[in-house]
């Protein structure tokens, strides 16, 4: 859905903070490709079906950055989904110290995202 987003092929989700990342891009269209690339590339790793052909792979590669804060809040919320969802899954993930960003992601010291929507606010 966030690639129609970007392409103007939906009304729905425009203003998805989750987008803010893309959509400051150089070229949002190629860098959400990108992303959805490396998730397909995952996905046959792990024996999940996921369509290639929603997506172009004419694209050109970059990176785009997250902050340390914002990837410590993702992966709090990620394992808060996993404990209620998956309990092997957050048992074999809770003791890391560190997580690996998407390849398209180059980590760097900051606070969270400023589009962040944190519960209660």
């Amino acid at each position: 859905m966030a690639k129609h987003v970007l392409e103007g092929k939906t009304k729905g989700y425009k203003n998805h903070p989750q987008l803010a990342r893309f959509k400051a891009s150089f070229e949002p269209n190629e860098t959400i490709n990108q992303y959805l690339a490396e998730i397909y590339n995952e996905a046959n790793n792990r024996n999940y079906h996921f369509n290639k052909e929603k997506i172009n792979w004419n694209f050109t590669t970059r990176k785009l950055t997250v902050t340390t804060k914002q990837l410590d809040y993702e992966v709090k919320h990620l394992l808060n989904k996993l404990q209620k969802r998956s309990r092997e899954r957050y048992n074999e993930l809770n003791g890391e110290k560190t997580f690996d960003t998407h390849p398209l992601f180059e980590l760097i010291e900051g606070d969270m995202e400023q589009w962040e929507k944190l519960p209660g606010t």
